[in-house]
């Protein structure tokens, strides 16, 4: 018989105790706390790690994947795991009636997770992850951007939209012209 454990950060505390710096893990057989770990492996291209374990009491094997926990902190203090669910909800109000269909939500909030991630940090302020929202967003549908954003930065007249959709018209303008006028036309050698 195998089981499974699918730990989070160990800041968070798997069933075990910590000494001197190490995780040790309870059997979930006979709640030993002396495991050996007999293999180690990265899976989900190394965003977690599978470890095969046996206990030195009983002499049972299961299994542990271990994941870091990617907290968010949000205004009121609260910290809450990072949900891709959450992201997609939420860029999915904003999309409401427009032409975007679930797969295009599901990439961006995979691209959101990995910009987050990317910075490094077990925990990340709930503002810094509609920041990571709002560029995707606008390379995917401008509308529901503008959506996102009118609520995301609390715009509260008419004059904030219109700096908004100037921006964006400036942004499309810049893509649409010649990009040897932005590298600097006439930069080669005379002839």
């Amino acid at each position: 018989m195998s089981f499974a454990y699918r730990l989070g950060s160990v800041q968070a505390g798997p069933p075990g105790a910590v000494e001197s710096g190490e995780v040790r893990m309870r059997c979930p057989f006979c709640r030993h706390t002396d495991c050996k770990v007999i293999d180690s492996r990265e899976v989900d291209e190394g965003a977690a790690t599978r470890r095969r374990r046996s206990c030195q009491a009983c002499g049972k094997r299961f299994t542990t994947v271990e994941e870091p926990v990617l907290a968010v902190l949000k205004r009121s203090g609260v910290t809450e795991p990072f949900s891709r669910d959450k992201v997609v909800s939420g860029v999915r109000r904003a999309c409401q009636g427009r032409p975007v269909d679930e797969d295009a939500l599901q990439k961006l909030a995979h691209r959101v997770e990995e910009a987050v991630r990317a910075g490094g940090t077990a925990e990340i302020p709930s503002h810094e992850v509609g920041l990571a929202i709002l560029g995707p967003l606008k390379e995917l549908d401008e509308v529901a951007y503008l959506r996102f954003a009118s609520v995301y930065r609390s715009f509260s007249s008419i004059e904030d939209f219109e700096k908004e959709i100037a921006d964006l018209r400036r942004a499309a303008a810049g893509e649409a012209a010649d990009p040897r006028d932005r590298a600097g036309r006439g930069a080669g050698p005379a002839g």
